[in-house]
């Protein structure tokens, strides 16, 4: 019998369970896999359940103090591998807070700024059980928005009770079918919703690059709308002052000036650049010395630099007021909450010194200050940081999953409170630290967190940058921070 034959009688022998081999390796090496349920639907999910639930005792932590420079977190431990959580009773004291937003220092607890709070809490109530249409419109609430309007320098302003809303629930009143809605490729969650909910055309740009946008702005312009060419209802071009996970600020005068140029509308999101720029805290509009009317839509939220909740659609009178009538958020949400309006209230006038102080003015340059000086020093330390100088979110990179765990971990037991982010919130070869700067910061408490980057740096190796910086002593000179009109 030839080797041949011998093969093809072996491919036909039954096993001890009575199977033919060929059958085995047919239901082995099948292909057509339609009728198996996957087990993921994509990379994400698999990330998620097989990384994240591995490490997530990084995330969602509990705290059990206001949000101050420092404040006091709950410990807690596992028992199932981070499935569940269990409160030990203990708590972790005085922790340096280097990951709330509290740019200006307003989420304190003084006695004045508390007092004020009872007193409207006492009068109000906590919650106006209405929309503003109806019977939820309070005096203070139309206090609010006039200050608002002055402090921006611009004709009307509206507020919100929820900073996420003012964006998802705004954009659709603004721009629909037949609209082109240009998007910077790092805009926040908030506002890409809400261009997705308008139904308007959406196209990408790529961060801050300006001939990315001059690009399309001059295809949308010349190819209109495709099938029909006709042109545009309305191209609005959508970007932030401050990148939340990036510290970039936006390229504002050059996009005002492509703006004009195609005549296109500028929406700003300055929910982290509010307060927090500028010689007297008025966003990025003052910090480049462009005026608030080249903007169209102003957008911003009241709870970074003011300690509080809500957010503020403002410009031009004729803008809020079609935005009353036609936004989901206005017609539909209950009013802003007292307690926090007069929060606010407080907060911008400090800012403003309606309060007849400086007070204001201080904590905006002692945040300038404490910014420019804690950049330069991880600059020189050695690692690599993203953002403007101006710019108080200070993103360290880290890049491997790993490490930001290792880094998270490491930070808490030296009792300092860090926000680690990773991937899909950045590109998974960009995960990173995300520090925020406050003006509540003492130098002493930077420079103990300092002292913890550097021994930390060295021993999870994240000293990545190849370039050495110098030290500048003149950093802290108030003068640096001086900015020309």
């Amino acid at each position: 019998m030839s080797r041949t034959a011998a093969n093809s009688n072996s491919k036909t022998h039954l096993n001890q369970n009575g199977l033919k081999s060929e059958d085995i390796k047919k239901n082995v090496y099948h292909n057509n896999r339609e009728d198996f349920v996957p087990l993921y639907q994509d990379f994400e999910n698999f990330y998620t359940r097989n990384l994240y639930m591995r490490v997530r005792d990084n995330w969602n932590r509990p705290i059990c103090s206001l949000p101050g420079p420092v404040f006091d977190l709950m410990e807690r431990v596992s028992d199932d591998y981070n499935w569940t959580f269990r409160l030990t009773g203990r708590t972790i004291h005085n922790a340096i807070n280097m990951g709330s937003y509290n740019y200006l220092g307003f989420a304190e607890n003084k006695a004045d700024f508390l007092k004020t709070v009872a007193d409207k809490t006492r009068q109000y109530g906590v919650g106006v059980c209405s929309t503003r249409q109806e019977i939820g419109n309070l005096n203070i609430h139309e206090e609010l928005e006039k200050l608002v309007a002055s402090f921006l320098g611009v004709e009307s302003s509206m507020t919100f009770g929820m900073g996420f809303a003012t964006n998802s629930m705004n954009i659709p009143a603004l721009v629909g079918k037949g609209c082109l809605i240009l998007s910077d490729e790092l805009n926040h969650t908030s506002l890409i919703l809400g261009a997705r909910l308008s139904g308007a055309t959406i196209r990408v740009f790529k961060h801050n690059n300006m001939h990315s946008l001059d690009k399309m702005l001059k295809e949308a312009v010349c190819s209109g709308q495709p099938r029909t060419h006709r042109p545009w209802r309305k191209i609005l071009i959508m970007v932030e002052g401050i990148y939340s996970m990036e510290g970039s600020v936006v390229q504002l005068p050059e996009i005002i000036a492509l703006k004009k140029k195609y005549k296109a509308y500028l929406y700003l999101d300055e929910a982290h650049s509010i307060g927090a720029v500028g010689p007297t805290g008025r966003g990025v509009t003052e910090l480049f010395g462009v005026n608030p009317a080249d903007v169209d839509v102003m957008m911003g939220t009241f709870t970074k630099s003011f300690g509080a909740a809500g957010g503020y659609i403002a410009g031009k009178k004729e803008l809020v007021d079609y935005l009353r009538s036609h936004s989901h958020s206005a017609v539909y949400a209950s009013a802003m909450s007292p307690p926090v309006t007069e929060q606010i209230l407080r907060a911008m006038k400090c800012i403003m010194g309606k309060d007849g102080s400086t007070e204001g003015i201080r904590r905006i340059r002692q945040l300038a200050e404490n910014t420019r000086y804690f950049r330069a020093r991880l600059k020189e330390m050695g690692f690599i940081i993203y953002g403007n100088d101006d710019s108080p979110v200070v993103p360290i990179l880290l890049y491997m999953p790993g490490k930001v765990v290792a880094f998270a971990r490491e930070m808490l037991e030296r009792k300092i409170g860090v926000v680690v982010v990773g991937f899909p919130a950045t590109p998974i070869t960009e995960a990173r630290a995300r520090f925020c700067l406050s003006a509540a910061h003492t130098r002493t408490m930077l420079d103990q967190v300092l002292h913890h980057l550097n021994e930390v740096g060295d021993t999870l190796c994240l000293k990545f940058s190849r370039r050495k910086y110098s030290p500048q002593p003149d950093l802290c000179d108030e003068t640096d921070f001086e900015l020309d009109s």
